[in-house]
């Protein structure tokens, strides 16, 4: 990004505040096990969005009132030097993004302090890390547990906004962390068979994002019991008629992320059974995206995905009724737990930690409580520039099973007495990356990725 990309993001953040001063904390180094056995360095996602500095020890003020914006840090000494090399100086990496104005971290409380008595707001985000809380009180005398329910609607608003109608130069670094995405997912489709462990795989696919400088967008699930949604365990051996499921993504040097799904089989191809459900998935797959337009609520195309899944289900013999309204009274969820989709942008869920309500919820719309609907990130009407995934699945999971079972729910729909049978075909999904534009939706990535079961076996054999 360059220079007046930032300065135009902070200009339409002050115009939408109005008045007052925004505090953004950037993000420090953090141990694993000591304090200079770090964990990869990541900047705040708000930090880089609007001062686009990805270095540790900084925050930085956006003076409305006073027209001012800092950068707040430290310039490197001869002992940091030693360790890590040369830097730009403080000065030097602000006016690359804009900023005339430095000042040292240590003179940051004295300047909130002086706003303040002068009955200044101070806008800030709510926390998501321990330091962060630590920082706030120290800085504002705020209590940790006050700071979430304190932080700034206002602000958070602003943002959300702002970060959910992703430009031109957003969306081609988006798409190139997508493309990269796909490889990395190619590289799984090459390797998987009979004998080989999950963490060979995982090896194989990470080792694509480092090979070109890259990173990981979020921790890769790479496993045979896909029945567990987020399962970071890479422990299992391959067998024949195992289903291989891969959830992996990029984040390239701009650091916007990519976020793909894959499900294949691990010999040849699926068992017959196997193949049934992965087409069910694909006509919710495709279900959803025929919903995909300016002004649909992406809970429509969540509903879509589920009625087609709820009419699959009842093909096999596992459901019953209107398939409609099992999808309308929450039945769907024994085998699509999660929602459909969510924004994604620098990052892999973006802007998670200002909340979902306020991202992927339209004013006044109360996200459900209920199971599988809570799970719905992404909700609202799209808009032109909104970038999220589609990912539908199908997951046989045999505690939610016994669980709804003793429980007698949705007895109407569900056929218990069939699922005992499933219990051991864990789950499957897929994923792709999309963006709404003004007259309807388009793919995003160059590359393809496989989605049929035709493309799957040849991906498999390549």
């Amino acid at each position: 990004m360059n220079k007046e990309t930032y300065i135009s993001r902070r200009a339409k953040l002050k115009k939408d505040m109005g008045s007052g001063l925004l505090l953004f904390l950037g993000n420090d180094e953090a141990g694993i096990n000591y304090a200079d056995n770090t964990y990869r360095f990541r900047q705040d996602s708000t930090f880089l969005y609007f001062f686009g500095l990805n270095y540790a020890g900084l925050a930085a003020i956006i003076d409305i009132d006073a027209d001012t914006e800092i950068v707040f840090g430290n310039d490197l000494t001869i002992d940091d030097i030693v360790w890590t090399g040369i830097q730009p100086t403080l000065s030097e990496k602000a006016a690359t993004v804009g900023i005339t104005k430095t000042m040292a971290l240590s003179d940051l409380k004295g300047y909130l302090d002086k706003a303040r008595s002068k009955g200044q707001a101070v806008h800030f985000l709510p926390p998501y890390r321990g330091d962060h809380r630590v920082w706030l009180w120290e800085l504002l005398g705020i209590e940790p547990k006050a700071q979430t329910s304190m932080a700034s609607e206002p602000l958070i608003k602003a943002i959300v906004s702002q970060r959910n109608h992703k430009d031109e130069e957003e969306i081609r670094a988006i798409e190139a962390s997508v493309d990269l995405s796909t490889e990395m997912h190619l590289a799984a489709y090459r390797m998987v068979r009979p004998g080989i462990y999950e963490s060979q795989v995982a090896a194989v696919v990470e080792e694509v994002a480092c090979r070109y400088g890259d990173a990981l967008a979020f921790p890769t699930i790479a496993t045979i019991q896909g029945q567990v949604l987020h399962n970071h365990g890479f422990i299992h051996q391959m067998k024949e008629g195992d289903i291989f499921l891969l959830d992996a993504g990029a984040e390239t040097k701009e650091h916007y992320a990519g976020d793909l799904s894959s499900s294949m089989p691990v010999g040849d191809r699926f068992t017959d059974r196997q193949a049934e459900v992965y087409q069910i998935h694909l006509e919710s797959f495709y279900a959803a995206v025929d919903k995909l337009k300016p002004g649909v609520p992406f809970r429509e195309a969540h509903m879509a995905a589920a009625t087609k899944i709820a009419e699959g289900m009842k093909r096999l013999g596992l459901m019953k009724g209107d398939p409609a309204e099992a999808a309308e009274t929450g039945a769907y969820a024994m085998f699509f737990p999660c929602g459909l989709g969510h924004m994604m942008g620098l990052d892999v869920h973006d802007m998670e930690n200002l909340g979902e309500q306020y991202v992927g919820y339209a004013e006044g719309e109360v996200k459900s409580r209920q199971f599988g609907f809570k799970s719905l990130r992404l909700a609202r009407p799209l808009e032109p520039g909104f970038v999220f995934t589609v990912e539908p699945g199908i997951y046989f999971i045999p505690e939610l099973m016994d669980k709804w079972r003793a429980e007698h729910l949705h007895e109407d729909f569900i056929c218990y007495d069939a699922l005992d049978a499933w219990r051991d075909f864990t789950g499957l999904r897929n994923e792709l990356n999309y963006l709404i534009t003004p007259t309807g939706v388009r793919l995003l990535g160059t590359i393809k990725k496989p989605m049929t079961i035709e493309e799957v076996y040849k991906a498999k054999n390549s």
